[in-house]
């Protein structure tokens, strides 16, 4: 745990001076007591009545129920205020806000897929401005490549709630059973899968629904290590480059040889249960992966570990190709912003992050930075017992960037992990045999199609 509080505190160190908020963990603390008593007041000072509406992806138990508690405390305190909570996940809320630019059907405020769909959302012309609420929180708080993601000509349009960051996750009681060691490059990757998928157990999955990102989230992770990009320096869609498609023909294979034919169909959810329970030695994800695990087969949690992403060689430079900073946000819609503000600036308030941090602890890892380092954050089993999986992550959660944003922050980035297209592309070639090259042309057409026609 000492190295995890190590890297926690120079990251505090190194915020504070970006923030010009001091140099020290002491005066961070100080400023989040300072904002939380700023929050409590700015709450006190003007009464605040109406009702707004909150959409959130927070689907599971433990942090939908931080989030109603939150809001049934707030809500205690300004007896005038009524917040109704909508929960959808990631894929439906895409598509319900999509929608709602056509019914009129928009909350108040809501989360957002990290800044790819947040950028998707300036490019639609339907976000307030936060500056000041990031102001009263303490911009120096926050990561400043998190905001510089979420902000638009100087103006700051989300604040990140938490962070998290793609990384390689493994069962040491498999590769050891095996004789197998830990795979650093893509081809000791894909031969320890298939080493390991044998008598019901799968070496790793490989899943496909247009209904989510995985097939885009995984070819991403092959280009971006072969130092390619998704995009070109014009930011309209590659997927026909060398990188791309070798790293399509990398997932194909993998697919046929590794992972269960039915994953061609599943969402991030149905993927990431076979690792929760047990039936595949490899995935790719976030910290999440540590609760979905514990509540579904405690006994194989111990086994259960993270490294960097694979390498095209061993001897390349370790590398993020996805971090995200999921933020939250106000809808130009909103007849209440104040009310959307004030609940926003509540949630942040120590007691009440920490308590959300905690529903998922390393799967959510703090957006804030002296709350990382904060011993009341710490103070718990779980990451403690997983100290050395949160320093491979917040490695990658500082050295990385949304899909796409290598280049930047572009509403292409969005719209190349939203609209399914790369999904598509996969199931056409396992389904119908499609070339590979011509498939991809045609999901990069399309790609750019999509571009010329949603991007202003």
């Amino acid at each position: 745990m000492k190295n995890a509080i190590a890297s926690l505190l120079v990251a505090v160190l190194a915020a504070s001076l970006l923030g010009g908020c001091g140099g020290t963990a002491s005066s961070t603390a100080k400023s989040s007591a300072d904002a939380d008593k700023a929050s409590s007041a700015a709450g006190s000072e003007t009464q605040l009545k109406g009702e707004i509406s909150f959409w959130h992806s927070f689907t599971q138990g433990a942090r939908m129920e931080a989030v109603q508690k939150a809001a049934d405390e707030f809500m205690e305190e300004n007896p005038g205020v009524k917040i109704k909570i909508e929960t959808y996940s990631w894929g439906d809320f895409n598509t319900k806000w999509n929608a709602g630019l056509t019914t009129a059907d928009l909350p108040d405020m809501s989360t957002a897929q990290g800044s790819g769909e947040l950028i998707e959302m300036l490019n639609a012309d339907v976000l307030t401005s936060l500056d000041d609420v990031a102001d009263k929180i303490g911009r120096g708080r926050f990561s400043a490549n998190a905001l510089s993601d979420m902000s638009k000509k100087g103006s700051v349009y989300g604040l990140p709630y938490y962070s998290h960051a793609q990384v390689m996750w493994y069962r040491s009681d498999l590769l050891e059973s095996a004789g197998l060691k830990l795979p650093r490059t893509w081809d000791e990757f894909y031969d320890a899968a298939v080493a390991l998928t044998k008598d019901g157990q799968y070496g790793a999955a490989f899943s496909c629904s247009p209904n989510d990102l995985l097939s885009t989230r995984y070819l991403n992770y092959y280009v971006r290590s072969a130092g390619g990009s998704l995009l070109k320096d014009d930011l309209s869609a590659d997927l026909t480059s060398k990188e791309a498609i070798d790293g399509i023909k990398f997932w194909l294979k993998v697919y046929r040889n590794c992972s269960p034919a039915e994953t061609i169909n599943y969402t991030v959810n149905d993927h990431a249960t076979l690792f929760y329970q047990g039936k595949t030695a490899f995935d790719f994800n976030s910290g999440f992966m540590i609760s979905g695990v514990q509540n579904n087969t405690p006994e194989i949690a111990k086994y259960v570990r993270c490294a960097a992403l694979p390498r095209m060689k061993e001897s390349d430079p370790v590398y993020s190709a996805e971090a995200s900073h999921i933020p939250l946000v106000v809808w130009k819609s909103s007849k209440h912003p104040e009310i959307c503000k004030a609940f926003i600036e509540y949630l942040y308030r120590k007691e009440n992050y920490i308590d959300f941090i905690h529903s998922v602890p390393v799967g959510m890892l703090p957006s804030l930075n002296d709350i990382a380092a904060d011993p009341v954050y710490l103070d718990n089993e779980t990451l403690k017992e997983y100290s050395d999986c949160i320093d491979v992550i917040q490695t990658a959660v500082e050295e990385g960037h949304a899909i796409g944003f290598e280049h930047g922050p572009c509403a292409q980035a969005g719209f190349l992990s939203s609209q399914g297209v790369i999904e598509e592309m996969f199931q056409d070639i396992i389904t119908n045999g499609t070339d590979v090259e011509a498939a991809a042309a045609a999901a990069e057409k399309r790609l750019n199609d999509i571009f010329d026609t949603m991007i202003e």
